[in-house]
């Protein structure tokens, strides 16, 4: 009986995700239809072609801000985990005077909104003469106090004996780190790689404020735009039903493929 009740749930639960795929695929006709249908009759690719079209039609195509979106998350993905580690080993494995402060601020840092910080980093970016590059996308993003603390909370699980036992056959900082750590927290690197991805890829921020030129900002931003001064609210409804899907597919690929490693992330992350 629970298995047939949480079926059912998963199934609810589905609904969403099989309504964005028919949505992309519905014509016109059917975008409107009152009450909205959650399966398509009629499937049509004309709303791709409609996008590809209105990219075509701009001086920047909806491939360059594709490109912008994936080189992005790629290296947000691979500098978050680096930074995130570098930052919890020495907290883990480390007590130095002051390790519980310094890891109390950044737990503190969890409370505040993101509007609150959008002025500082702005000026960051600024000073730094960051605006209109790939790293004023891919700095914001590094430091992310969620992540620090779910590799502190692995690292903690991994005995110090083990750390010892490496030392005394003559392994240094470096190989511990690279060699015994890093492959013992993979579940907690999988769900930092799954977080930063999805938060670099729908990220429309750092595109709206540091990036003036067109060429420099992400598919997300432009998927905000494209139904955006339009005289009327159905043109481009299919494109940017399309364009929903498009960015939908990379964090439903992505998270189907480590949802194992995420869920051993929440079941140790709590535990001493």
């Amino acid at each position: 009986m629970l298995v047939l009740i949480l079926s059912l749930f998963s199934l609810f639960m589905l609904l969403p995700i099989v309504y964005i795929f028919n949505h992309s695929l519905k014509p016109y006709s059917e975008l409107f239809a009152y009450p909205p249908a959650i399966f398509v009759q009629h499937p049509t690719f004309q709303n791709f072609r409609e996008l590809f079209l209105i990219s075509n039609s701009s001086l920047v195509p909806v491939s360059r801000y594709v490109f912008n979106s994936i080189f992005v998350a790629i290296v947000v993905v691979v500098g978050m985990i680096m930074v995130s580690s570098l930052c919890a080993y020495p907290l883990s494995k480390h007590k130095f005077p002051g390790h519980r402060l310094f890891f109390a601020i950044i737990l503190l840092s969890l409370m505040f909104a993101p509007e609150t910080v959008v002025i500082p980093r702005y000026l960051v970016i600024v000073r730094l003469h960051l605006m209109n590059t790939y790293w004023g996308h891919i700095l914001p993003h590094l430091a992310a106090p969620v992540s620090v603390f779910l590799m502190k909370q692995f690292f903690d699980q991994v005995p110090n004996e083990l750390l010892e036992a490496g030392k005394i056959d003559g392994a240094g900082e470096w190989t511990l780190f690279l060699r015994v750590l890093m492959p013992l927290c993979m579940p907690a690197v999988a769900t930092i790689a799954i977080l930063s991805f999805q938060n670099s890829w729908a990220n429309v921020e750092t595109s709206s404020f540091f990036m003036q030129e067109e060429s420099m900002r992400t598919f997300p931003f432009f998927l905000s735009t494209l139904t955006n001064g339009l005289a009327n609210d159905i043109a481009r409804q299919g494109a940017a039903a399309a364009a929903t899907l498009i960015l939908f597919l990379p964090n439903f690929i992505i998270f189907l493929l480590f949802q194992r490693k995420v869920i051993a992330t929440m079941a140790h992350s709590g535990i001493k």
